[in-house]
């Protein structure tokens, strides 16, 4: 029996890990490491080596913009934990996580424009006491609450 070429025209099915790294410009071991945590998933073949799904190429790229947006990966995982592993991630699936990830973006701007405005104000006083400011934190009461950085997180 004479053994069957692929067909160049017909893209194939699976891709090994290498390919998967080579099309969405992620290292080897970031990739087991999505997998290890539950993010992708891959078949293994006879030879016992990894294939991935080609839908992997589009759930890595919406980890990788997660992940440049501030996303912590254990809330990347849980919202695509109710997601399908065997199908390319749709514009609906994609307008559904953003939504929901769209509060918490929302809040951590906020973070991030008040920690910008009182970091300016604080070093342009001149004191460079972040204990004993006079006006960010008079008389240290802010010692009261404990360690930490309490004024960035109001």
């Amino acid at each position: 029996m004479v053994a069957k070429k692929s067909d160049p025209e017909k893209p194939r099915r699976e891709l090994s890990v290498g390919e998967v790294a080579e099309r969405s410009g992620v290292a080897v071991s970031t990739l087991h490491f999505y997998e290890a945590k539950g993010l992708i998933h891959s078949n293994r073949n006879r030879g016992n080596q990894r294939r991935y799904p080609r839908s992997v190429l589009r759930r890595v790229a919406v980890i990788k913009v997660a992940q440049k947006t501030g996303i912590p990966l254990a809330e990347i995982g849980e919202a695509l934990s109710v997601l399908p592993h065997d199908r390319p991630l749709t514009a609906e699936d994609w307008s559904r996580l953003s939504e929901r990830w769209r509060d918490a973006l929302d809040r951590r701007i906020d973070q991030l424009q008040s920690l910008r405005n009182h970091l300016t104000g604080c070093i342009g006083c001149g004191c460079l006491s972040m204990s004993d400011c006079p006006l960010r934190n008079p008389m240290d009461t802010l010692a009261e609450k404990g360690g930490g950085p309490h004024l960035l997180e109001s």
